[in-house]
């Protein structure tokens, strides 16, 4: 029994020993002794008084530091890059946008052509097919010996179609060794593609196959449904991505009239940027437009007329949500009051969280999964828009709020806070806008494309700086007022007033079975 006392006594004062320290550590780490309350009030008040006086050793509380980054923004003035655009012609008629940017040894070119689907005619889809056909094959190389020959000079080309436009963009070094061949081989896919006829097979079962996919997406049926009750007749209206039949009716001759129509000198903006000098950019855009047949410009898209009276289109679909999109026409890309129409439209809803639209459909009533709203300007006056998601069971009540918030706003207009705020976002956003050399040759590309001045980038920046409360409203006011509105809604069909009713009359133990899946 004492061998047991010692034992058990042994085993105390080494868990004391580590123990110990341990009590040691944590009394010195959480500091003195609590004091009484009045000691507490009063070391309080002394940490309060002298607390603004001495640096701060933590961060101050939430809405402090918010107040202070608003200060910050009010008090911003972010550098932004000096946009020195020089513009001229080549020999044969593409007009030509340049600027120097020294900053990165790379060049990057974009051809915009007046060649998108809007110059399908009866054929939809033509432009979107061949403009991708562009790389696939050349008289002298396949398409996988173009790949190869971009991808050894460290060098990338894209392409793309689109309603108004087609463009096609190389981004090389500008090292001579690379610059010279990277050009030679862009110039090539650009004016001598081949159309071989089993990337013509291969890419028109591409696009079938995509027909089929939007069939599987109620935003993409939603979209293509506007434009063709929107614009009925007009270009603006054809399916861009084509239609079965019309797929089915093209011919490897019927790509090859439309490239020699449209990818021709005289209907060509060529856009640069980057790390050569004038003289060198007035090469490559020569070395480019003169390997292309002058031809003519086509002709400007036709002003579409407006939708005569109100309409609804539905769409069934099998989702639990309801995809809606509501608009009309808004206008072009070179509309005097385009500055008013866009700032105010941030303050609508394309600012995003704290524009109108989000903050009372989705934050305050919690109606939608996403709401926004949009112009997209173009040649002729392209699509105004609102565009939300929600459940099936609410989108009778959203769509109506959204109609009411856009009423009120083409009444009203914005506060002189929401524009003020909406100022200081774009001023904010605007050097991001010219951060890099990608972001600007896509802007001189739409300068030229447009017809806008040179100087366009600052003067819209100025000028929505300058617009007012009375112009945002006014210009709603006169596009919007008495237009009729079309509404798009893809999704289930809402059940019938009489079917709700009679199911909230159920007994709570009788509760209809699709409750439950609802």
């Amino acid at each position: 029994m004492a061998n047991s006392f010692s034992v058990d006594k042994r085993k105390f004062w080494s868990g004391v020993i580590i123990v110990l320290p341990i009590i040691i550590a944590l009394l010195y780490k959480t500091g003195p002794a609590p004091q009484t309350l009045a000691q507490s009030s009063q070391t309080s008040e002394t940490v309060n008084q002298t607390s603004e006086t001495s640096p701060p050793s933590e961060l101050p509380p939430l809405n402090k530091r918010f107040t202070s980054i608003a200060e910050l923004e009010k008090q911003s003035n972010l550098p932004s890059r000096e946009l020195n655009i020089q513009q001229w012609q080549t020999t044969n008629g593409a007009r030509v946008y340049f600027m120097q940017a020294d900053t990165l040894p790379m060049l990057d070119i974009r051809l915009v052509f007046a060649a998108g689907a809007s110059r399908d005619d009866k054929l939809p889809g033509l432009a979107q097919i061949t403009n991708g056909l562009l790389a696939e094959g050349t008289s002298n190389k396949d398409a996988a010996q173009i790949a190869a020959g971009f991808e050894q000079l460290g060098a990338q080309f894209s392409n793309g179609s689109y309603r108004d436009m087609a463009i096609a963009s190389l981004r090389t070094l500008t090292k001579e060794n690379l610059l010279s061949p990277a050009l030679d081989l862009f110039t090539e896919v650009i004016a001598t593609p081949s159309f071989p006829e089993d990337a013509f097979i291969r890419i028109k079962n591409q696009m079938m196959a995509n027909l089929q996919y939007i069939k599987q997406q109620p935003g993409k049926q939603a979209s293509q449904a506007f434009y063709q009750a929107l614009y009925a007749k007009h270009p603006y209206g054809i399916p861009e991505h084509g239609t079965q039949t019309s797929l089915n009716t093209l011919t490897p001759d019927d790509i090859q009239n439309f490239y020699q129509k449209y990818y021709v000198a005289n209907n060509l903006v060529i856009a640069l940027v980057g790390g050569i000098d004038q003289t060198k950019a007035k090469a490559v855009a020569e070395q480019i437009a003169s390997k292309l047949p002058k031809g003519k410009a086509a002709p400007k898209t036709p002003t579409p007329t407006p939708i005569a009276k109100t309409q609804q289109k539905h769409i069934e679909f099998p989702s639990s949500q309801t995809h809606i999109l509501l608009g009309t026409l808004g206008v072009a890309r070179d509309a005097k009051d385009y500055p008013a129409l866009y700032i105010g439209n941030e303050i609508l809803g394309g600012g995003g969280f704290g524009s109108r639209l989000m903050k009372e459909i989705r934050e305050d009533r919690g109606l939608v999964y996403g709401v926004g709203s949009a112009f997209i300007p173009m040649q002729a006056a392209g699509p105004f828009f609102i565009n939300l998601q929600t459940k099936q069971s609410q989108a009778k009540e959203a769509l109506s709020l959204s109609q009411k918030i856009l009423q009120d706003f083409i009444a009203e207009g914005p506060s002189q806070q929401e524009l003020a705020q909406a100022k200081q976002k774009l001023l904010g956003r605007y050097p991001l806008s010219t951060a890099s050399n990608a972001d600007i040759v896509s802007q001189l590309g739409a300068i030229g494309f447009y017809h806008l001045p040179l100087d366009h980038m600052q003067q819209f920046l100025e000028d929505v700086q300058a617009v007012t409360r009375e112009d945002v409203q006014q210009a709603f006011a006169q596009h919007f007022q008495k237009q009729p509105l079309l509404t798009v809604t893809v999704g289930q069909q809402a059940k019938p007033d009489n079917t709700e009713k009679a199911q909230e009359k159920q007994p709570k133990h009788e509760a209809p079975l699709t409750q439950a899946s609802q």
